[in-house]
């Protein structure tokens, strides 16, 4: 109360008036930016489709964020931000949305990053994602992997699967999660949302009680380290559908990073595991698009057929994950980057450079743009002009 009674004056300064922390979020919502980043001596930024844009405001103070901690974090957060120089949790803004934020020191002071995320999850199909992901979440059992770099839309796609589970099947759903970010109410499924430190004091406590809950389908939020993965590819292989995201750029990264984890004692015996839970691996990277502004999903989807499962477990040979998806495009409804990004390109959703600067192979792209191809690939024939789909 004697920090809002302090305040207060300052309000009534030029420089102290533009910092309205209600007014900042519900411009971040109106220029349905992404991200907004608060530090000292910069005004609020946005990110909107992509790109960092500073809004005409005075620059932040010292005495506005070490406020605004004071408002939007409970006392325990406020002891954690204390004692690490940084927090993660989740808040929810009556009328304007709900945020995941992370607080953070540099150089001495408070900094905010926060996230934007829709009070309703958008289905599969709005988010325009292919449409074998709404047959992979029907999966009745398995791992599936939503990967991407931070900020490619892995929580907004996983939200989404979600979603469309919660629509078709009648199943008791738990997620572990950290913080919780899209809530998700009960239409046909049993769905009990955990976040660690509120709920749960951390991941591997959670993940360790959670097949004792009587689960179909387990979500967690992030795969960050052995015990997690563990238990991932223990509860998949049990019998249940786990989703779980990693931060890699594709479906060969992801599988060298799950077994990464592991010494090479157990990499035998880990790759039997992977090749047996896994279902699929779904890789997301953001496009700006050419025709409208905002930015559109190129996925990579790669299925676990019994090619791949014979890959994975063979210590002997160099993965070759590009050539299992170009063999499995028409039969599996697997697409890699490149053919995603060709789709987009083809019906004037990207641009030609865009579509170049974020292809796994630039100068192939170019070429099969060109036309020139061999005649016997036929692996590209649903993403080109002709495409319907």
């Amino acid at each position: 109360m004697a920090n809002q009674q302090a305040a207060a004056p300052a309000a009534a300064q030029p420089t102290g008036a533009a910092f309205n922390f209600k007014a900042i979020l519900q411009q971040m919502i109106q220029q349905n930016a992404s991200d907004l980043h608060l530090k000292v001596g910069r005004p609020p930024t946005l990110r909107v489709n992509g790109d960092l844009t500073p809004l005409q405001l005075p620059p932040m103070r010292p005495e506005d964020l070490k406020s605004l901690a004071e408002q939007v974090m409970t006392p325990k957060q406020v002891k954690e931000f204390a004692d690490n120089k940084e927090a993660d949790f989740a808040i929810g803004v009556p009328g304007i949305g709900r945020f995941r934020v992370n607080v953070y020191q540099q150089r001495g002071t408070i900094a905010y990053a926060l996230r934007s995320i829709p009070y309703q999850a958008k289905t599969i199909e709005e988010l325009n994602l292919p449409k074998v992901v709404e047959e992979v979440s029907l999966r009745p059992r398995g791992l599936v992997l939503v990967t991407g770099i931070t900020g490619s839309g892995k929580s907004t796609a996983l939200a989404a699967m979600i979603q469309h589970i919660n629509e078709k099947r009648h199943a008791n759903i738990i997620t572990v999660e950290d913080p919780i970010e899209f809530l998700h109410r009960d239409i046909n499924c049993h769905i009990n949302q955990r976040e660690v430190g509120t709920d749960t004091a951390n991941f591997t406590q959670a993940l360790r009680r959670v097949l004792r809950q009587d689960p179909d389908v387990i979500l967690i939020g992030e795969i960050r380290d052995i015990d997690t993965l563990d238990t991932a590819l223990k509860a998949a292989d049990t019998g249940h559908l786990v989703f779980s995201t990693l931060h890699t750029t594709d479906a060969t990264q992801t599988i060298n990073r799950v077994l990464s984890f592991y010494p090479p004692h157990q990499q035998a015996e880990v790759r039997f595991a992977l090749s047996s839970a896994l279902q699929a691996v779904v890789s997301l990277r953001l496009v700006p698009r050419a025709d409208k502004p905002g930015r559109i999903p190129a996925a990579e989807v790669l299925i676990n057929t019994a090619a791949v499962r014979d890959q994975i477990r063979d210590m002997t040979k160099t993965l070759s994950i590009p050539d299992l998806i170009k063999e499995g495009t028409v039969q599996y409804g697997m697409q890699s980057f490149d053919q995603s990004l060709m789709h987009w390109y083809s019906k004037g959703v990207i641009s030609y450079e865009s579509a170049v600067f974020y292809a796994t192979n630039p100068s192939e792209f170019a070429l099969r743009v060109q036309g020139v191809a061999g005649t016997s690939d036929a692996s590209w024939s649903g993403f080109e002009q002709d495409s319907t789909a």
